[in-house]
This record gives structure tokens, sequence and C-alpha cells, in this order.
């Protein structure tokens, strides 16, 4: 990372320390609190803390009409759907596979990019769609039994990879009016309203009991950092750097989640399972690096990258 100043390369590795042990984190809060719970929880809390931020920065918060419509797809794609269907595949299946499976992200981007907004699939991303592919085979196919038996953990999770990438190509086939943290304030708060009406109708939070003082303590980690203090690090991040660069950042999410996972959690770390990050890090490298990204382009088009 030549030339990027010491105080954004510490931004980038905290951002992928912090989102990564969220994976855990999540894990962890999901034996007390239901998914749909949890999310209106996040959502409700993270949207009026980033709209504050926003405004301190000196962003405009309403949107002009005409981008409501898809701003609201893209938030329902991006978070609200991605974010559940995390936290649903966390409840049947190793939050380390888990964190592999949800950061292939990246290359259904890519191919929905090229099929909705016509960009061209360069070289390395020719390369990089099979290295994933293969990751996700060697991830699936080193527990093939237990994926016949048990298919819906790795089936949800790659949904949630869809639909995160779905979203943000959403979020990707406009310029936007809107700053960066005014634009992640709305799609962080477009998913609350659904979050909040599904727990209401399926979890009935109200009856739930208190969570144990470890859950609290994890969930104030959840909301304080990587719902809040990281996404406001990130589009700082986008609007200094080149997307390229500070999207490097990211690969080491799903690094710090499975390790994580295997430490806090008592994942098991096989080799299959290093293998099949070895291939998805690869490949989301590849997928990712685009030097002819400009710094301009790379703020106007903040896109948070995938967490739990």
């Amino acid at each position: 990372m030549r030339g990027v100043a010491g105080r954004d390369l510490a931004l980038i590795v905290l951002l992928g320390v912090f989102w990564g042990l969220n994976w855990p984190a999540v894990k962890v809060i999901l034996g007390e609190i239901p998914p749909f719970t949890l999310r209106a929880i996040a959502f409700t809390v993270a949207a009026p803390v980033l709209a504050a931020l926003a405004l301190a920065r000196g962003e405009r918060l309403l949107p002009n009409r005409a981008e409501a419509p898809r701003l609201i797809l893209a938030g329902l794609l991006s978070v609200f759907g991605f974010n559940v269907l995390t936290a649903f595949g966390q409840l049947v299946t190793e939050t380390s596979k888990a964190a592999i499976i949800a950061f292939t992200m990246p290359l259904w981007a890519a191919l929905l990019s090229a099929a909705v907004l016509s960009e061209r699939i360069t070289p390395a991303r020719m390369v990089a769609i099979p290295l994933g592919l293969g990751g996700l085979a060697l991830l699936v196919g080193g527990d093939m039994e237990n994926f016949l038996h048990n298919p819906a953990g790795p089936l949800i999770m790659l949904g949630a990879a869809l639909s995160w990438a779905a979203g943000t190509v959403a979020l990707k086939s406009r310029r936007w009016s809107l700053g960066p943290l005014a634009l992640t304030t709305w799609i962080v708060g477009v998913s609350a309203p659904p979050a909040l009406f599904a727990a209401l109708l399926l979890e009935t939070p109200w009856a739930l009991a208190s969570p144990s003082p470890t859950v609290l303590l994890v969930l104030l980690y959840h909301l304080a950092l990587p719902m809040v203090i990281c996404y406001a690090a990130w589009v700082i991040l986008l609007g200094r750097l080149p997307a390229s660069v500070a999207a490097i950042g990211t690969l080491l999410i799903p690094v710090v989640g499975v390790l994580s996972s295997a430490l806090l959690l008592g994942d098991p770390l096989t080799a299959t399972k290093l293998g099949a990050l070895a291939l998805v890090i690869g490949s989301v490298a590849l997928a990712l690096i685009d030097p002819g990204r400009s710094r301009a382009g790379a703020a106007s088009r903040a896109v948070p990258p995938p967490r739990s």
C-alpha cells in the first residue's frame, strides 16, 4: 500500500479487525436475541447515529424524490437482506464457514454488474470468478455428506452474498445526490421498519428474557463499532483513498472472522476450510483491485464492504 498515510493504513487494519470480530460477536448475541430482533435493534440505533455524523460533516440528509425507489431497493437488498440472512445462516452453520461464503459477494457483484450495468469483465475478474467458485466447491465438497443432509446454512449464506451483491449493483447504478454518510444512513434506516415489523410479528421480543451481561456487552460492541464507527471510518477512507486501495482492507475480514471464530467459538480450523479461505481471498483480491478507479469515483459510490 505504497503512498497510503499511516493513519489511513491504521484505519484499514482496524476495519478488517473490528468487522472480522463481528462474526463471532453476532453468533454470541444470537444465543439470546433472535435474528429479526437483533437486526431491528441494530438498524434502529445505527441510523440516527449515522444521521448525526452525516449532519456533523455537513452532508444533506434528504434525497431527491426520484432517488427514493432505488434507494429503498438498495437498502433492502444490501443491508436488510444481507444482515437478516447472515443472522439466520449463522444459526444453522459454523460462523467461520458462513464468513467465507458471505465474502464471495464481490464475485456475484462483478457478474451482476456485467449483466445489468454493462461493465466489462476484466481479465483479472475472469480469473477471480472460477477461483472463488473453486473455494466454494472446496468448502462444500470437504463436507459433502453434511451438506446433503443439511444444506440450509450454506444456501442461506449464498443467498446473503447474492442479496448484498444485488444491493451493491443498485447503489452503483447511479450517482447519488447524497454524501456517503447520508447515503449509508438511508440504506440502514429503510431496513429498520421491516426488521422491526418482523420481530414484533414473529419473535415477540417483549416476552424475551433479559440478555445476560456478556451478551449486552457484545451487543454494545456490535452497535458501537461494526454498525456505526466502522461505517463512518469506511466512508471517510473512501473520501481520502481510491476504493481499490481501501477495499484491500476488507480482505482482512474473513481472515479475522475465521480465526476469531476458531478461538472464541471453537469452530474447527480444518485444512479444507483454510484452503477455501485462501481461494476466496485470492479471488476477491482480483475482483476488487481496479487501478483505473479514481479517487472521486470511489467517494461518490461509497459502498460498505461485507460484514455480519
